[in-house]
């Protein structure tokens, strides 16, 4: 049995595109003016934005199946 398997794989880069985008989001707030907040608060809430999407990802492709894959594929 692999390590990574396909569903794995899927939730760590459906948690690397949230993290990515709440990183573009503080970009984008830093640009029109807020006040940064630090390097460790940014990193924590990365972090917490990375596990979510991840865990949730995970639980729905569960819950409701993955398009196109067949039942039967070796995980």
């Amino acid at each position: 049995m692999p390590l990574v398997t396909p569903r794995r794989r899927s939730a760590l880069l459906w948690g690397l595109v949230g993290a990515f985008s709440f990183l573009v989001a503080h970009g984008a707030y830093l640009l029109l003016g807020g006040t940064f907040l630090g390097v460790p608060p940014i990193a924590a809430v990365t972090l917490a934005v990375f596990s979510a999407a991840a865990a949730g990802s995970g639980y729905v492709e569960r819950r409701l199946g993955v398009a196109g894959r067949r039942p039967d594929a070796d995980e």
